[in-house]
């Protein structure tokens, strides 16, 4: 008889013991799965959020300010060597060394404008990036398509009393109203939105940028470090990073996530318990069937390989249900611990085959023991319970 048909008979004859142990590992490895893809699942989730958040990286003109005060009284202040980015420049942000962690660079042009008998602040952006940065945008209308639209904040429509559709002159062009904001609670409200090259004709700014916001907020992203970097490829340029948005998030993220393995490890050794408890209650109970297994010429090796197969078993069978039954748990628990009803479940192959993994290492290292136990058995002892 081969040893695998022996090891696979003794878990049918027990079958209920191997079914606690098997239920045993199962229910912590299901605890780690769950855990780590809801910490995987949740870092997906926060990264599409925060690429919902707009810029991170705030780029604008390098001056030297020179705050006036006499008496104790403030005069204000006055820059000088003002120093303007240049459109043409714009092209070297791409060029950093953490470009790849760069989603949207969106330039503009500010600057006043007479609209009819008001005065407004106009805003040139590239719509295409604008939009793709600012996705919380409810516009009602369309965003403008063409040099002769524009797109009001709701306030400054509702200062020109236009709506969608509607004709607004300003500074003696007229310009279609392609859409207009829905109100957002921010600056956004009261400014007039052209496309980049019409808003520089307008402002005479031809070729220059009054401001570069950058979007890279993604988990990970070294902010720090592209904050340098763009700095370094736009000498003139002054580079800050807004980082307080996020760091909150990406702390309770990392939390959870020293949780989630403090708790993996803490069920790993009650799984590796129950494997050892189970198998020495296992031996112990077959102190018979070993010592006729010694008697008729098995070696220790032999025992050894049979205790130690049944326990491979028993976790590949544990680690396989332990997979698929944290996954089940972590698609029914992300709702309610994502920030959208829409996350993604994150399916990792390396968290299947890690599961796997881990119950076998579990299962035969907690089991090492008893089988090392059973070996040593002495034949004789062991018959007189016959």
């Amino acid at each position: 008889m081969k040893l695998h048909n022996i090891a696979i008979n003794n878990l049918r004859r027990r079958k209920a013991k191997m079914a606690f142990l098997t239920i045993g590992l199962m229910v912590g490895i299901a605890t780690i799965v769950t855990l780590v893809t809801l910490t995987k699942s949740m870092s997906g989730d926060i990264e599409r959020k925060m690429d919902e958040f707009g810029a991170n990286i705030l780029i604008t003109p390098r001056s030297n300010d020179l705050s006036m005060t006499y008496g104790g009284i403030s005069l204000g202040g006055v820059s000088f060597d003002q120093r303007e980015i240049r459109e043409e420049d714009l092209a070297r942000i791409h060029t950093i060394q953490n470009s790849r962690n760069i989603s949207a660079v969106s330039p503009k042009v500010l600057g006043g404008i007479r609209a009819g008998e008001r005065d407004v602040l106009l805003v040139g952006v590239d719509f295409d990036s604008e939009l793709r940065m600012k996705q919380w945008w409810q516009i009602f209308g369309e965003a403008p398509r063409n040099d002769s639209e524009v797109l009001l904040g709701s306030e400054a429509a509702n200062a020109l009393e236009v709506m969608s559709g509607d004709k607004v002159e300003l500074n003696g062009e007229t310009f279609k109203v392609a859409g207009v904001l829905e109100q957002t609670g921010s600056q956004d409200d009261a400014l007039v939105f052209a496309p980049l090259k019409k808003a520089q004709q307008l402002l005479g700014k031809e070729g220059k940028i009054t401001l570069v916001e950058v979007a890279a907020l993604c988990s990970g992203c070294p902010i720090g470090d592209m904050v340098v970097q763009i700095a370094e490829k736009l000498p003139d340029a002054r580079v800050s990073a807004i980082q307080q948005v996020v760091e909150s998030r990406l702390h309770a993220l990392d939390q959870f996530r020293r949780f989630a393995f403090g708790v993996a490890a803490v069920v790993v050794f009650i799984g590796a318990l129950i494997v050892f408890v189970t198998m020495m209650g296992s031996v112990n109970e077959r102190t018979t069937e070993i010592g006729v297994f010694r008697a008729i010429g098995f070696r220790q090796s032999h025992i050894m390989r049979i205790i130690l197969l049944e326990a491979l078993l028993v976790s590949l069978l544990a680690g396989l249900l332990g997979y698929a039954s944290g996954m089940g748990a972590a698609k029914l628990v992300l709702p309610f611990m994502a920030e959208s009803k829409d996350a993604l479940l994150a399916w990792d192959a390396m968290v299947a085959g890690g599961s796997v993994t881990l119950a076998l290492l579990v299962g035969v290292l907690a089991s090492l023991y008893p089988a090392l136990h059973a070996s040593r058995l002495d034949p004789t002892e062991a018959l007189r319970a016959l």
